[in-house]
């Protein structure tokens, strides 16, 4: 089996993007969660375009798994999965996205833009070899029987056979780098550690993120033994609470969301919802303090709203959206127009988080006044 080369322009992109695109390592998972997510998008969108009957949308979920004896992670999902040739095509050549493809795909440029999957850029899947020595892509695509395996070591190529797989869908298994004095990479392998990483950056995902975990519980029949009990749970809420009706949310909700989010014990004394359409599509949820934080006039004050791509978040802290003035503004602003596979360098110049930044800070204003 011959090692297939990536083209001369992906190798330079890879090595470009596994160093300097990505400054935060642990935004792998939230990417190839992102690409799962896109999967079963993908194949739910076809069910319905193509009449298949026997496909719900309750059935798809995303499953992770670890193996520390082996170092391995791993990501299931049960989406559309890849033929050979889309490896190939999606996989041999970075920043070639499958999902930007599909998009163009329906003919339809109205219908295309109803169809909202997060990663259109191909290059989310890369940041595994942040954190991989060797990555393995495991796939069947929906109505085929065959499955193939695509594996890499990074820059020097990849490989793709044939493989055995029951069901449609792709299974990835990223067997991490060894630690060194600087990286901590087995972190990645522990469950607290993969808990907080989806409760950060993927909480707002569609279809349920699944593990199995390990609980304390007291033994049954006993009165204070305890035990450890493996138990499947899902990780994620998948319900953002900005998405939903403003009649469905009480302020008692928006108290508890801003104070369990901002770790505030007091409730904001001001709510603002905004959504807008057009130049630039985007949901913000503030709230303004009832009280300032307690470092609010120290250095490590963090000023900045936290920034959403459909739902991910891809910025903690983003202060190119608040004015100086308005610093001490809490919540956040998601936006269906901001690309997942995005820099903090080249967010500072998009044009759509300066109109978002203009639009916000009149809002503000305006119930400020009222207030």
């Amino acid at each position: 089996m011959a090692k297939r080369q990536f083209k001369a322009e992906s190798k330079r992109l890879l090595d470009l993007m596994i160093n300097s695109i990505y400054t935060n390592k642990e935004i792998f998972l939230r990417e190839l969660i992102s690409n799962a997510s896109d999967a079963m998008d993908k194949l739910y969108y076809k069910s319905l375009t193509d009449n298949i009957s026997g496909l719900s949308r309750g059935d798809f979920a995303i499953e992770l798994a670890v193996d520390e004896d082996a170092g391995t992670l791993t990501i299931s999902d049960n989406g559309i999965g890849m033929t050979k040739e889309e490896l190939a095509d999606n996989l041999g050549t970075i920043a070639k996205s499958g999902s930007g493809l599909f998009k163009e795909g329906t003919g339809d440029e109205k219908a295309a833009e109803d169809i909202d999957i997060i990663g259109q850029f191909g290059v989310g899947f890369y940041s595994a070899f942040m954190v991989a020595q060797k990555v393995d892509v495991l796939t069947k695509a929906y109505g085929d029987d065959q499955a193939w395996l695509w594996s890499s070591t990074g820059v020097d190529g990849y490989t793709i056979k044939e493989a055995e797989k029951e069901g449609h869908g792709t299974t990835i298994t990223i067997t991490m780098k060894a630690d060194t004095e600087d990286e901590d990479y087995s972190k990645y392998l522990k469950e607290y550690e993969l808990k907080h990483l989806v409760k950060r950056y993927s909480d707002y995902i569609r279809y349920p993120i699944k593990m199995e975990c390990t609980n304390r519980k007291l033994k049954e029949g006993t009165e204070n033994e305890y035990e450890d009990v493996k138990e499947v749970e899902t990780l994620n809420t998948m319900s953002p609470l900005w998405k939903k009706q403003k009649s469905e949310v009480s302020d008692e909700e928006y108290a508890n969301f801003y104070k369990d989010t901002f770790h505030d014990y007091n409730d904001p004394i001001l709510t603002i919802r905004s959504s807008t359409e057009g130049a630039a599509t985007y949901t913000a949820l503030l709230f303004v303090p009832g009280k300032a934080p307690m470092n609010f006039y120290s250095k490590e004050f963090e000023a900045g709203l936290k920034l959403y791509a459909s739902g991910v978040m891809i910025m903690e802290n983003c202060k190119d959206l608040l004015p100086e003035h308005f610093r001490f503004v809490r919540g956040l602003v998601d936006s269906e127009d901001l690309s997942l596979n995005i820099s903090r360098e080249m967010l500072q110049h998009t044009r759509q988080l300066k109109i978002i930044a203009k639009n916000l800070e009149k809002k503000i204003k305006a119930e400020l006044l009222k207030l």
